[in-house]
């Protein structure tokens, strides 16, 4: 089964993105066959719409399952359309991430957790 994983970087070893649309990568992890694949999120920096076309993105690649911290609303129903499984609250590193799914330890969701447009950065952090 290919699942996703927002990712802040390009390595198992890095963090999990807490943001789904607005994440850096997505790893495509195949868990039949332990290999994955790293795609940027070109869309991550856009004005709008982002969560609706990393949705799109996943959908393409043939994703089962996203494994993220926050997904918002738009993303979620991209996603749900798709047939798409959605875990959200996912931290730690890729790896560690992929090792609970595996496991077992999470459960889908079965709404957005985050409100819309809530991954622009607004003000100073």
């Amino acid at each position: 089964m290919k699942i996703a994983i927002t990712s802040t970087g390009m390595k198992l070893e890095d963090e999990v993105d807490p943001r789904f649309g607005r994440g850096r990568y997505f790893i495509l992890f195949d868990t039949d066959t332990d290999k994955f694949e790293v795609i940027e999120n070109t869309s991550a920096q856009g004005m709008g719409g982002v969560g609706i076309q990393s949705g799109q993105i996943m959908a393409d690649k043939e994703v089962k399952i996203v494994l993220t911290g926050s997904c918002g609303p738009n993303a979620f129903q991209t996603l749900q359309a798709a047939g798409i499984k959605v875990i959200t609250g996912v931290t730690g590193t890729v790896q560690e991430a992929i090792d609970k799914f595996k496991s077992g330890d999470y459960k889908t969701v079965s709404q957005a957790n985050a409100s819309a447009h809530s991954g622009i950065k607004q003000g100073k952090q």
